[in-house]
């Protein structure tokens, strides 16, 4: 799965550390999402949407084998 939080991280002004602090996460996570080493829970997705205000959908690429 792909994803934009990343590109919209940066769009925002968001650190990485801020982001990780805001979403109770490590910025290790926040870093291996952003680099599609990591798929995050679907607590984590409803988070990560709910912080930005957009959904699972804008932010998360789903893409089939």
């Amino acid at each position: 799965m792909k994803n934009r939080l990343e590109e919209i991280r940066k769009e925002r002004g968001i650190k990485q550390e801020d982001l990780a602090t805001a979403l109770e996460v490590s910025r290790q996570t926040i870093g291996s999402l952003e680099n599609d080493r990591y798929n995050p829970s679907i607590v984590l997705a409803f988070k990560i949407a709910k912080y930005f205000d957009m959904t699972i959908e804008e932010i998360f690429i789903y893409e089939e084998d």
